[in-house]
């Protein structure tokens, strides 16, 4: 029986990622990422996070409103395999989906009340900025956490780390509060893993900067560093 169903988003997001380069492929790998959970005007009703509090981490199921398309594919190619071996879209987490839902595990730093309402403070959300959310969940240890569990070619972690080397003149440019989610976004190596040039120079927006740099033998150094124009 073919069924459609139609959803209102509950929330948005604000985070330092005005793109989706750079944003890290999973959540999680970068806590030191602050971002807020903003209620739209009829979910903001404080009681409906009554006993949220208790929990450290969240469950985000979003959408992949940058990534809508009117067609499918049954297979993809991940990123995490070289962008050159085809999976089932079912066996990856790629935003290319019949629905374009995501979902992410999030620590839960803080609730705050604002003149709009309640907001959620999180930290290692891997969400472009104004992404909108259509529920949160609490994250049950117990019920959700696998740790024997098998990760396929995902493998079982995050891939490789990059050192990263910012000129002292250059990183005073970042905001104190930002920096070391700064470092740890590049540290997860931003490139697609199929452009391996040495000789390329790669610009990521973030927290309203655009930082450019180069990836040489594992060692990733940033070249420039400007403000986004307002």
């Amino acid at each position: 029986m073919s069924q459609k169903f139609s959803m209102t988003p509950i929330a948005h997001i604000h985070s330092d990622f005005a793109e989706k380069f750079g944003v890290p492929r999973q959540s999680g790998l970068v806590e030191e990422l602050e971002a807020d959970i903003v209620f739209e005007p009829a979910y903001q009703n404080p009681d409906a996070l009554r006993g949220l509090e208790d929990f450290s981490h969240i469950w985000l199921i979003w959408v992949f409103d940058r990534a809508i398309r009117d067609t499918w594919s049954p297979t993809v190619r991940p990123p995490r395999l070289g962008g050159n071996t085809r999976m089932g879209v079912f066996a990856t987490r790629s935003p290319f989906r019949p629905n374009p839902i995501a979902l992410s595990c999030v620590k839960l730093a803080g609730i705050r009340q604002t003149a709009e309402g309640p907001v959620l403070r999180v930290r290692g959300a891997d969400l472009v900025n104004g992404t909108p959310i259509l529920d949160i969940k609490p994250y049950v240890p117990y019920a959700d956490s696998h740790p024997r569990a098998a990760g396929g070619f995902a493998g079982p972690d995050g891939g490789p780390i990059l050192e990263v080397r910012v000129p002292e003149e250059l990183l005073s440019r970042v905001p104190l509060d930002k920096r070391e989610a700064l470092l740890g976004v590049l540290s997860h190596d931003p490139r697609p893993p199929y452009q391996q040039d040495p000789d390329r120079v790669y610009g990521l927006d973030f927290a309203g900067l655009n930082i450019r740099f180069s990836v040489q033998d594992q060692v990733l150094t940033v070249r420039a560093l400007q403000p986004l124009p307002k």
